[in-house]
């Protein structure tokens, strides 16, 4: 196997695993907009934990998708030609999700609010799921024909995997970002976040594992096996981290569940690409789905310096605004009116 492809294939799955890690919780929280908070001061709350990082965290998936698209455009090409509607709709979630971002605290009506309150809601959740399902299908395969293009109507993509890899993502987001509330929180919201990881982890996790184990089950092997038993390992801990209410290591424990699940279903991919349903000769794989060496080449220059620049940016990021909100941090809600 080519050294370069092969390299390229780790650094797409490692910026999904970015994507999923970071915005993540993110579209957690804004899911748990309306399923979790009590009122509008606690909605602001929620909103300020990841309003200085979710647009940040968005740039994952652009890097994901721009690198899928430079390194391997066959696989590129299917995917997105395949995915077509299903992705357009999560283009427009995010769209919605990042306008109400924006304008949600521009008019002080209860009315207003609530109207992006339920955007925000939406495209997070329209968000995950979509991204979840790609994600699932691109693992365990699409009808895709020797050309690499989609046999059969918009909608022969649709099936079992596509739904359990967006609930998968859905489910993953809830529990993730109850454990970035734990950490970034305090008063009532972070006891309430603690109680909500505690009862929801076991159901938050297992669609992910179960697709991780479906994936393993056809191209897995030895290292499948450990990366699966860690990811298990991380869920347990982040259970246990949360009840004796230690949020930096239930959170911790919960990007090493994702990071060892995603391990497994990347590995256990490894050479394919793009499985097609069809025929196993019609596979895209690292080998004939890549771009030229020249191509990757030109690109791992450009990403060893850029890639590097990126983290050290969006931890200092982090770091600054490390400190916890709570109710009584957000001030009364008003408008402004022209002299």
């Amino acid at each position: 196997m080519d050294f370069l492809p092969t390299l390229w294939f780790i650094i797409v799955a490692y910026l999904w695993t970015g994507y999923l890690l970071l915005e993540g919780f993110d579209l957690g929280v804004g899911m748990l907009m309306k399923l979790f908070a009590r009122n509008n001061r606690e909605r602001r709350v929620l909103l300020n934990t990841v309003g200085p990082v979710w647009d940040g965290n968005e740039v994952w998936l652009i890097t994901a998708g721009a690198a899928t698209f430079a390194a391997f455009p066959f696989w590129y090409a299917s995917l997105f030609s395949t995915l077509y509607l299903p992705l357009l709709v999560v283009l427009i979630g995010l769209i919605f999700r990042a306008v109400a971002f924006e304008y949600r605290g521009k008019v002080d009506s209860a009315s207003w609010r609530n109207r992006w309150d339920w955007a925000i809601f939406l495209g997070s959740f329209v968000s995950a799921f979509g991204v979840g399902a790609a994600l699932a299908l691109t693992t365990t395969g699409l009808p895709i024909n020797a050309n690499g293009d989609r046999a059969g109507g918009p909608f022969s993509w649709f099936n079992g995997y596509a739904l359990l890899g967006g609930a998968a993502v859905v489910l993953f987001c809830l529990v993730h970002a109850a454990a970035f509330l734990m950490l970034k929180t305090d008063g009532d919201i972070r006891a309430r976040a603690r109680r909500l990881l505690l009862a929801g982890l076991p159901a938050g996790v297992l669609p992910m594992v179960i697709w991780a184990f479906a994936v393993h089950r056809d191209g897995g092997g030895t290292a499948t096996w450990i990366t699966l038993a860690v990811a298990a390992f991380g869920a347990v801990l982040a259970w246990l981290m949360a009840a004796k209410n230690r949020d930096g290591y239930t959170f911790t424990a919960m990007a090493l569940f994702l990071v060892a699940g995603t391990a497994t279903i990347f590995t256990a991919l490894f050479p394919k690409v793009l499985p097609s349903t069809i025929n196993d000769a019609f596979d895209l794989t690292v080998a004939n789905a890549s771009s030229s060496d020249y191509t990757l080449g030109v690109m791992s220059v450009v990403g060893l310096i850029g890639l590097p620049a990126v983290l050290v940016y969006q931890g200092w990021t982090y770091w600054v605004f490390r400190k916890r909100v709570s109710a009584s941090h957000i001030p009364d809600a008003h408008s402004v009116t022209a002299q």
